[in-house]
């Protein structure tokens, strides 16, 4: 399904008509930094300090966690964000969690998760993955889980507005446009194309 281009502009297109409810929908992305990186700090440290977790737990737990985040990531993408609306209040709902980013790609303001949509989230997980691993399991996972999180929040920034010159970036960066400018039903990684390989979707 081909994606009609809407615009190219930088600044950010109304949402709301509330100003609080609008300023909740923005944020600068170095933001999720700022809230995230001493999380994921915070059960690093308890992990070593407090549960004296062996680092091979604990290395092999974070890079779970961040490749559990990334499944995460593909299956919201294609399956939340991407869902087919039925109805005006369902298209409204659609806009506003991803069909404002399809119409505006490079709006600043809306390239990562506000914290009003981010912080819910990594809350719901925190409880969901606390339940499935033990507790030095956890400890270890979740903050891998975040830090997958941040890179793909960082990676969205960077694939609409730095120009790359390795070979990686310039393929991921390649990868995402695609998703925008050519098809939607497809390419749905952002920060990764291995779940687009696995579940035959590229």
């Amino acid at each position: 399904m081909a994606k009609n281009f809407v615009s190219n502009s930088t600044e950010s297109v109304r949402m709301f008509k509330s100003n609080f409810m609008e300023a909740l929908s923005k944020v600068h992305f170095s933001v999720p930094l700022f809230i995230y990186v001493p999380v994921v700090l915070y059960f690093l440290g308890k992990s070593v300090f407090v549960l004296h977790t062996n680092a091979g737990t604990i290395v092999l737990f974070y890079f779970l966690g961040i490749l559990g985040w990334s499944l995460v990531e593909y299956v919201l993408h294609r399956f939340v964000f991407h869902f087919t609306p039925k109805g005006k209040f369902m298209e409204r709902i659609h806009f506003v969690f991803h069909g404002v980013h399809h119409d505006y790609p490079n709006d600043v303001k809306r390239l990562v998760m506000p914290p009003s949509v981010s912080i819910p989230l990594a809350v719901l997980f925190y409880f969901i993955l606390s339940a499935v691993f033990n507790k030095v399991q956890f400890h270890a996972f979740f903050p891998g889980f975040v830090t997958g999180y941040l890179i793909y929040d960082m990676s969205h920034y960077a694939l609409h507005h730095y120009n790359f010159k390795s070979k990686f970036w310039k393929e991921l960066k390649r990868h995402h446009m695609l998703h925008h400018y050519q098809d939607s039903s497809k390419k749905y990684g952002v920060s990764s194309v291995l779940w687009d390989k696995i579940f035959r979707s590229e």
